[in-house]
């Protein structure tokens, strides 16, 4: 009886689960007064992706946090604006210390954005406004998220700490009920 109890308990957690992240995925809406940021690698090529990620990071580290507490697209532009030229003094040492010796590109303003289907929600192709990182040829593929407001880290605390919480509640449950 406990084992079907428990049993009955766990696909009602799991259907709870399930409905709760699909309707946080539904919610992500980008605003229209929003700044992506895109970086695209060189090449589908194994080290040149590993340096798009370093890019990345190195944005998400930088850029980023300099924009948590601004108040609007306007202030938002203008952080950026300031800070051009320190992003680009940071992925030229990147580049440097990874003995990598491709160019790059950035360009601040309106990029065309590929439509993309992403965690259930579609995304049309179209001109935003946004910081984009060509590495390169630009023919590989690219990493993108919104800078501002700061969706991109809004995202990363969630992936952080929700799916392994359920996990380890799911398998102590087991765990206790089955031994």
């Amino acid at each position: 009886m406990k084992k079907i109890i428990l049993f009955v308990i766990l696909i009602i957690a799991f259907i709870v689960m399930y409905v709760n992240v699909n309707a946080k995925e539904d919610e992500i809406v980008i605003p229209d007064a929003a700044i992506r940021v895109r970086v695209i690698a060189d090449s589908n090529q194994i080290y040149d992706q590993s340096m798009k990620m370093k890019v990345k990071k190195y944005i998400e580290t930088s850029i980023s946090p300099l924009l948590l507490n601004v108040g609007g697209v306007e202030e938002a532009r203008g952080v950026i604006k300031n800070n051009l030229r320190e992003l680009e003094s940071g992925i030229k040492e990147i580049f440097s210390d990874n003995g990598y010796d491709k160019d790059f590109v950035i360009h601040f303003g309106d990029n065309y954005f590929p439509e993309k289907d992403y965690r259930g929600v579609h995304y049309e192709a179209g001109a935003y406004e946004s910081l984009v990182v060509t590495i390169g040829e630009g023919e590989g593929d690219n990493w993108w998220c919104v800078l501002f407001p700061p969706l991109c880290l809004l995202e990363a605390s969630e992936n952080e700490t929700g799916d392994v919480e359920y996990q380890f509640f799911v398998a102590k449950m087991i765990e206790k009920f089955f031994k």
